[in-house]
């Protein structure tokens, strides 16, 4: 397709009127702003007082909006807006806020600078409300990481949060210890009860666990009746290991449903990191299994 010029037809003009520009704006949520950086005085259009909560008449600094930020957003704004203005650029990035009323929001922000002379006068650019649009996505994230069944995390997430994180990485020397939990015998519960009653019991044992190791970094059921739990590394091996004793216990007590009380078992096994996430996963695995040979509600610990 050929695009030529004739000038018996008409042109598309440049869209010139402010108004329409704003109304049309409004549409996806886009608001105005702009920070003096002398005075430090901020000019806002309707929608951003909408977005942080506040009337036209309230008599706010540009301290006061700054400190609605949630504190992670509120570090990560700063560090940019210095570095923007530092170098006559621009940024953007979602942030969290907390209007004066508790609500919070999610707004989208992106910004530039400009530059007179050489020096930084202004910042300027857009915000969005972006709530709805961070919760539709939270439902979506908890949809893919979490088994339905339980609300723990699924085997995606333990595979994201434990075995593809690399050795000696941060986000690793955080967990101390891989817990891993079976249930024993628990086809014969399905063969007795049903599979109505076997879901029941998995999801009692989902609850209990989260409730057992409420520090844990992540408990996910990673398979039909095996779970799993990210210890954090904040506590000895000597003491986590006596609190997954203590704790097995309370994870076994019969589980009620429609007026049967089942009776379950556990098996466990416990491996404190050392070397890579797949190395102690198979470590805990292996003293899983011992302690399923061992009989019911044992806990092993790997070599």
């Amino acid at each position: 397709m050929y695009l030529q010029t004739d000038r018996h037809r008409t042109a598309i003009r440049p869209l010139t009127d402010g108004r329409l520009v704003s109304r049309a704006a409004a549409l996806v949520g886009l608001s105005a702003w702009s920070c003096d950086l002398a005075t430090e005085q901020l000019e806002w259009t309707d929608g951003v007082f909408e977005i942080f909560g506040l009337s036209h008449d309230t008599h706010f600094e540009r301290r006061d909006t700054v400190a609605l930020y949630h504190e992670e957003s509120r570090e990560i704004m700063l560090r940019l807006r210095a570095q923007a203005i530092e170098t006559g650029s621009g940024f953007s990035m979602e942030a969290q806020i907390r209007q004066p009323g508790g609500e919070a929001r999610w707004l989208r922000l992106a910004a530039n600078t400009r530059v007179e002379n050489g020096r930084a006068v202004q910042i300027y650019g857009m915000k969005q409300d972006i709530t709805q649009e961070r919760l539709q996505w939270e439902q979506l994230r908890r949809l893919a990481e979490n088994d339905p069944l339980t609300g723990l995390g699924n085997r995606a997430r333990f595979q994201s949060e434990f075995l593809d994180l690399p050795a000696g990485s941060e986000r690793l020397s955080r967990i101390g210890a891989l817990a891993m939990f079976d249930l024993n015998d628990f086809k014969a519960i399905n063969d007795r009860w049903g599979h109505a009653a076997g879901d029941a019991c998995i999801a009692r044992f989902g609850e209990r666990l989260a409730t057992a190791f409420p520090g844990a970094r992540l408990i996910a059921r990673i398979g039909g009746d095996e779970f799993a739990a990210l210890l954090p590394a904040t506590m000895p091996a000597a003491t986590l290991e006596s609190a997954v004793r203590r704790r097995i216990n309370r994870l076994v007590t019969r589980v009620e449903w429609q007026g049967t009380l089942i009776p379950i078992g556990v098996s466990a096994g416990l491996a404190f990191i050392d070397g890579s996430p797949e190395a102690t996963f198979a470590a805990a695995d292996a003293a899983l299994y011992a302690a399923k040979r061992s009989g019911r509600n044992v806990l092993r610990v790997a070599a």
